[in-house]
């Protein structure tokens, strides 16, 4: 949005708060942070009584952004089985190029997610056409709390592990 935020309605104020929430702004760390520089040889670990690995939980969050995108999108929207399709198996492991893949599907599903959040022509308090009851407000800030949650365990897992470039810390 080019506008400062002086100049916006309070629609565009809020669509303009509701991308900065769900692109990891202001109080939470963005994903590209969390996973910038994340040195490959650990993607398949996990810190101490863990039971899924850093790339599971990359992983799990392009899913779930995944299905949460298309549940906004997809008037034949059908739901995956709860909890098994919204993480990997476990024990399964991940190469650079899976992790890659990963990495650059939650981007291109979040940038999406960005992109409908600013479209002048949804109407944030409607509710679905083909899901009654559940509004794009609800589902935009579903998805922004659930990637904060996730992004920020990665970010703690990694400073367990002291997996930061530099000083460990993880503070950026």
């Amino acid at each position: 949005m080019d506008q400062s935020t002086d100049e916006m309605t309070a629609e565009a104020r809020m669509r303009h708060t509701l991308v900065q929430l769900l692109n990891g702004r202001n109080a939470h760390m963005t994903f590209a942070d969390a996973v910038g520089d994340f040195p490959m040889e650990h993607i398949n670990a996990s810190p101490p009584h863990v039971p899924y690995s850093f790339w599971h939980l990359v992983e799990h969050l392009r899913i779930a952004q995944e299905d949460i995108l298309d549940f906004i999108t997809n008037p034949d929207y059908k739901a995956p089985e709860w909890p098994a399709s919204y993480w990997p198996a476990p024990g399964t492991t991940a190469t650079p190029d899976d992790w890659q893949r990963s990495v650059e599907a939650f981007t291109a599903d979040q940038q999406q997610l960005a992109l409908l959040i600013q479209d002048p022509e949804i109407d944030l308090l409607a509710e679905l056409p083909h899901a009654p009851g559940y509004t794009y407000l609800r589902e935009f800030v579903l998805v922004a709390d659930h990637n904060a949650y996730h992004v920020g365990e990665l970010a703690i897992q990694r400073q367990i592990l002291g997996l930061w470039p530099g000083d460990s810390s993880g503070v950026l």
